[in-house]
């Protein structure tokens, strides 16, 4: 028998209705012959509450801690749904990521799933059950629950699909699909049918909220098809796809904000070397990520070194550069937090010429200085104060027409 996971996102099971109705669709897509794995995150807002909860009592909580407390919202969500399954009249069973060895390293509160054990699933789906697992979390190799940070569960999905070697793993959420902008900050974004694995890791790291980053790379890496859909009706959503040539017409598929970054500057570091690398190694120990990077040389001397980190990371950052900054002879430090990371994305810009240009006229006209530029092949972004970000992007959505269908732009 074909086996489909199905995620559903807290949204999609916030109340005792919703939860009914998301158990429904399991229960219809193994009436239909399948067998069903659903993965489920906490409901509505309980995460944050969670962490609410927790800062009352301890403003800088242990993250072994936050991982035991923030675990529990998905287990009462896979109880509950498990019991609406029962309710619809099919057998289902829940688990947490322990109880199926949804094995993790020991990062705590953003851990990376090492490997899966698929013989418990195996066995109940053979049985007939329509098994339901918790998402977000897993189990490091002390037995310490872990999990995998905002928006893992999609990471659990994905990764249980190709686990299982599933032939679907369908996302639900409160969404009609991927949209060519967030609507909330440009109302005129439009749904795409279909975009690449690598687009939609460019814009998951850039700040776009649908898909977990670590989910995409799972779906790419083995070759899961996601298709990203609405839990509230049975309309088409989105595919993620490997690229196909009529996506390398389309200039540009979407753009994003990110707004939650703090950028580093280190003035004036021996321009020798190894120093560029003690310093990221540095960081990394100190298990900061590490967004743009960028090094000018400003003489045969001396160098600077720039670089965009998310807010979260920021105390870590400022104690990692304080304790490397004398070995590499760093003459002064700037962070600066006030800033928004503005980018585009499309397969179509490794073919075509001139988007760097239309996306910086666009800028200019709305009168937004540009900080700093990175690229990749397939995107660009520029670094704008804060303040102006949601001018930043309407004025590159615009420009690039990501209000209308890919087939109706110039």
């Amino acid at each position: 028998m074909p086996i489909i996971v199905q995620k559903f996102g807290g949204t999609s099971v916030a109340n005792a209705e919703k939860i009914r109705r998301a158990a429904s669709r399991a229960v219809a897509a193994f009436k239909k012959g399948n067998q069903v794995v659903v993965v489920a995150s906490a409901r509505g807002k309980q995460t944050d509450e969670l962490i609410h909860d927790a800062l009352e009592v301890n403003p800088n909580p242990p993250k072994r801690e936050m991982d035991m407390l923030l675990s529990t919202g998905e287990q009462q969500t896979v109880s509950l749904f498990a019991m609406a399954c029962w309710t619809a009249g099919e057998k289902a069973i829940s688990f947490t990521g322990s109880q199926i060895s949804m094995v993790t390293d020991d990062a705590h509160t953003k851990a990376r799933i090492q490997s899966i054990g698929t013989e418990r699933i195996k066995k109940k789906l053979s049985e007939g059950y329509i098994v339901i697992v918790a998402g977000f979390q897993g189990v490091d190799g002390e037995g310490d629950i872990t999990t995998l940070g905002r928006g893992g569960s999609d990471t659990s999905a994905v990764a249980l699909a190709a686990a299982l070697g599933a032939n679907l793993c369908e996302v639900y959420t409160d969404v009609d699909g991927i949209y060519t902008a967030d609507p909330r900050k440009f109302p005129k974004a439009v749904k795409m049918d279909q975009i690449s694995y690598d687009e939609i890791l460019e814009l998951a790291s850039l700040g776009a909220g649908v898909m977990h980053g670590r989910s995409i790379e799972f779906g790419k890496k083995y070759n899961v098809t996601i298709h990203v859909r609405s839990s509230l009706n049975d309309n088409p959503g989105t595919l993620i796809t490997h690229e196909v040539p009529k996506m390398e017409g389309i200039l540009v598929s979407g753009a994003t904000i990110q707004k939650e970054l703090a950028k580093f500057s280190m003035i004036g570091v021996d321009n020798k070397p190894g120093n560029a690398a003690k310093i990221f190694s540095h960081l990394a120990k100190a298990r900061v990520s590490v967004n743009d990077i960028i090094q000018t040389q400003v003489s045969p001397e001396k160098a600077n070194i720039s670089f965009t980190i998310h807010k979260s990371d920021l105390d870590s950052a400022r104690a990692a550069i304080e304790d490397i900054r004398e070995q590499v002879h760093c003459q002064n430090v700037f962070v600066q937090e006030d800033v928004a990371e503005v980018s585009i994305v499309g397969v179509g810009m490794r073919s075509q010429y001139g988007v760097a240009d239309r996306m910086f006229q666009a800028l200019a006209d709305a009168q937004i200085n540009i900080d700093s530029i990175t690229t990749s092949e397939i995107r660009i972004s520029c670094l704008v104060a804060l303040e102006q970000g949601d001018t930043a992007l309407t004025a590159v959505c615009q420009a690039f027409e990501l209000d209308k269908p890919a087939s109706k732009r110039s």
